[in-house]
This record gives structure tokens, C-alpha cells and sequence, in this order.
């Protein structure tokens, strides 16, 4: 979860009710206390703003990404144990950072942001991803913060330049015989030659290993990455891919996306910029990403479009609303917040929508579309990536639920919206967050708005 301070306090409220709901000898879950006061926690310096949340599923602990610090908190919000991971003497502009080779740019104390922050429950650590030195990242044992490892002194460790918060989302993949993977997905900043915009990684069970962070594959011709082509920057200048949520289901990783496109207005010649809400699909086995695949997403209630997606979470349907869907209980469902509009990325309009969307019938769009294109039907539809349009190529081959693409018609975009089913909408108040589980059958959300309020 990303959040301003605001934001913090009823993320933190939310936490310790999910974790310190007591359950009675007959199962019951027994409410909290109607006078319980809030539980705040306040970080130790006035630059300490907090960026990102994960909670140990196993303990309760909280651990919390922070400038210049990782906390690890008691379920009650005390503090543990604390691991300062900044200020230094940094410069963006130094590639690769100033730890690796002297560097020419004058230097300057630099606060390190948090920009990921993920349990890797195999190997029992964190992993923690800052700001400073090209945004490297630090494996701390679970236990203590004690550092495993910091792997800097490679072009792979360097994960993103971006500054900010919100800028980086990574997903792990585990598996029980192999080495692990982190799917890393980020920001590029106009720096596409440094930075791949989506990769997988390796996770090595050494924290030290030298293979850590390094590309699950790559040749000479390919990779387990996709980079923004330079020529994409001459049309759209400012391009970039940011990552609002990720997850894992079934044989795939998932990305939220919003990104600027250009586009025509009905009866205009000239093209303006406007933000496109996307979701990006992978499969986990696919190491030349020839399985990538984006598909435009969207909310629309009362005429009203809702296009600018502020924040995503993954649960289940739930008995009660799978019933209402036509789908199953167990089935994944993506509970999404979406301002008006498609124009105002860094302003978006305080008219917002919670919508849902159920992960089969995207799915079931990618494979309709797979399939088309095969036919050689359309053009791959992926114009930042191709920047042309490139005709689909004809093949004979059966393409079910888990296809992974093959080095032909691929990357591959879909160009209609899916469209969600809006279940709530806040006209004063953006929504800015959202968290899901189910209760007894029922499919519960939680929404943190704009003003730092909780609404159930």
C-alpha cells in the first residue's frame, strides 16, 4: 500500500483490526471494543515520511518502508527494531553510482526514499528498495533488520532512478525445488537505456550471491525485460509506464498500469495527450516476455467516464457476490479506485469510483484476442512499444487459457476496454486506496480517501 501520512492512520487501523480480531471457542470472531481508541504510530524525524506497508502473515509484524528508515512494528504498532537506510552523498545524474566509480557530478546529502518493500517468506528476509545510487536494495533478516546483503557493484542491482514513492512494484515468484523470482516493474524517468520499464530476476537464496537481481535470462538478442524504445520519447516526450498495484494468479503476473497516449478528439485534427489505464499480463515461465500482453481497463457510471486508476487490490469473490457475478467463490476478483476523467495524472478530479473487475473475463478477452491475431487478424495494437503499427502474422496452433506466446505477434495490445462494474462512487472525497478480504461470505472493502478518511 502507498500513502501519504494521512493515509498511514487508517492503514494502520485497518492492520491491527484484521490482526487482532479475537476468535471465541465456537469460532465467532468477536468485534473490537466500540471505544477502542485509534492506534497511531509516528515516525522518529520530521523527513520521515511513510511509503510503504507489509504485513507478516505468519507474526502480525508490521514493517514499514519510511525515508531514511525501515521500522518493523508489534501487531499494536511499538516499535521493534529500526534500520537507517539513508541520508548519503548521492546525484541522480551519477550512472553507475558514486559506490561503484568515481563520479564527475558534484554530490550532495541525499535522503533515501523507500520505494519497495517485500517479504520474501522462503528465505525469511525483506527485501527494501531506496532511492539512492540508482535504486538499489537491501536484504535484512525478518527477525533484527540485521543486513544480509546489498548488492550494488552491477548494472542489474541498479533497479530505478525515479525519486519518488510509487515508483517501483515488484511480485514474487516462489517455487519449492528452484531459486525464486521477482517480477520488477518501474518508472523509467526518460532513462530507457539504463532501466528496463518490466523484468524478471533472479532471487538467489545467498543474499551476497553475485547472480542476485540478475535477469532471469539474457542473450544477445533476448531478455527477460522489455525497455521504453527511444523513439517512443519523440512522440510522447514525457512517456512513461507507471505501476499503480501487482500480483501473481494462476500461471501469471499482473501489473496496473497508467500511461500517456496520444490520441485524436471526435472532430479535432490535431492529438492530445490523455492517461490510459492498463493492465499487463506475463506468464511466470516466460523468459523472452514474448507472452506480454496489455488490455486497456475502465469504469463508466451514469455517462460518467472514470479512467485514472488510482489503486488496485486482489481477493476473492466471496459466495454472496460470486453468485450475483455468475462465477465461482475461489474466484480472483480485482476490487479497483478510479478518478474521473483521462487527462490529469498529478491532479486528478475528486469525482472517484470503486469498481470491481473479475480476473477470468479479462483473461477470457487476452485469449480472444490471442486468438484473433493469430488469425492474422489486426495490427499488434501497441503503438508506445512498436510505435508503428505491425500487421498480426497468420498461424495454425491452439491457444488455451495458459498460451504463452511464441516470437511472433508479440508484445501484444488489446485495443476495446474492459470495463468494470462500478459498485461505489464518491464525488468530494477521492478514494485513494482500497483493501478487500471476505467475512462470512460477504466480499468486505475497505477505501481510504483524499482527507484521510475510512469508509467499510
Amino acid at each position: 500500500v502507498i500513502m501519504s501520512l494521512a493515509m498511514w492512520k487508517w492503514t494502520c487501523l485497518v492492520s491491527h483490526l484484521l490482526l487482532s480480531t479475537t476468535v471465541s471457542p465456537l469460532g465467532r470472531q468477536q468485534p473490537p471494543h466500540p471505544k477502542r481508541p485509534f492506534i497511531t504510530f509516528t515516525g522518529e524525524q520530521a523527513e520521515g515520511n511513510f511509503n510503504h506497508l507489509v504485513v507478516d502473515e505468519r507474526t502480525g509484524h508490521i514493517y514499514l518502508g519510511a525515508v531514511n528508515r525501515i521500522y518493523k512494528l508489534s501487531s499494536d504498532l511499538k516499535v521493534l527494531v529500526t534500520h537507517e537506510t539513508g541520508p548519503d552523498d548521492d546525484n541522480p545524474k551519477c550512472y553507475p553510482p558514486r559506490i561503484v566509480q568515481t563520479c564527475n557530478e558534484p554530490l550532495t546529502l541525499t535522503n533515501n526514499i523507500n520505494k519497495m518493500l517485500l517479504i520474501d517468506y522462503k528465505e525469511n528476509r525483506l527485501i527494501a528498495c531506496g532511492s539512492l545510487y540508482q535504486g538499489i536494495c537491501k536484504l535484512l533478516r525478518l527477525d533484527d533488520l540485521f543486513k544480509l546483503g546489498e548488492p550494488f557493484h552491477k548494472k542489474e542491482h541498479y533497479l530505478s532512478g525515479v525519486n519518488e514513492s510509487g515508483s517501483v512494484f515488484g511480485v514474487i515468484v516462489s517455487y519449492s525445488n528452484m531459486d525464486d523470482k521477482l517480477f520488477i516493474a518501474t518508472a523509467v524517468d526518460g532513462k530507457p537505456e539504463y532501466f528496463p520499464t518490466i523484468s524478471s530476476r533472479k532471487l538467489t537464496k545467498n543474499s551476497e550471491a553475485d547472480g542476485m537481481f540478475a535477469y532471469v535470462f539474457h542473450d544477445e538478442f533476448v531478455a527477460s525485460m522489455i525497455k521504453i524504445p527511444s523513439d517512443t520519447f519523440t512522440i510522447i516526450p514525457d512517456f512513461d509506464i507507471y505501476y499503480i498495484y501487482g500480483f501473481s494468479s494462476g500461471n501469471f503476473v499482473y501489473f496496473l498500469t497508467l500511461q500517456p497516449e496520444m490520441i485524436s478528439p471526435p472532430g479535432s485534427t490535431t492529438k492530445e495527450q490523455v492517461y490510459t489505464s492498463k493492465l499487463v499480463r506475463l506468464c511466470k515461465e516466460d523468459t523472452a516476455f514474448n507472452s506480454y500482453v496489455e488490455v486497456p481497463i475502465g469504469c463508466e457510471k451514469n455517462g460518467v467516464e472514470y479512467r485514472l486508476l488510482q489503486a488496485a487490490y486482489l481477493s476473492k469473490a466471496g459466495a454472496i457476490l460470486a453468485r450475483s457475478l455468475g462465477v465461482g467463490p475461489e474466484d480472483d476478483i480485482l476490487f479497483t479506485v478510479f478518478s474521473k476523467g483521462q487527462k490529469r495524472k498529478m491532479k486528478s478530479l475528486d469525482e472517484s469510483a470503486l469498481c470491481i473487475f473479475v480476473l477470468k473475463k479479462i483473461n477470457d478477452r487476452i485469449k480472444d484476442r490471442l486468438q484473433s491475431c493469430y488469425r492474422g487478424e489486426g495490427t499488434l495494437d501497441l503503438a508506445w512499444l512498436k510505435v508503428k503499427d505491425i500487421p498480426c502474422s497468420s498461424a495454425l496452433l491452439t491457444i488455451d487459457d495458459n498460451f504463452c506466446g511464441l516470437d511472433m505477434n508479440a508484445p501484444l495490445g488489446v485495443s476495446s476496454m474492459v470495463r468494470g462494474l462500478p459498485i461505489f462512487t464518491e464525488d468530494g472525497d477521492r478514494m485513494t486506496s482500497v483493501i478487500a478480504y471476505v467475512y462470512k461470505n460477504h466480499s468486505l472493502a475497505f477505501v481510504g480517501t483524499k482527507s484521510g478518511k475510512l469508509k467499510k
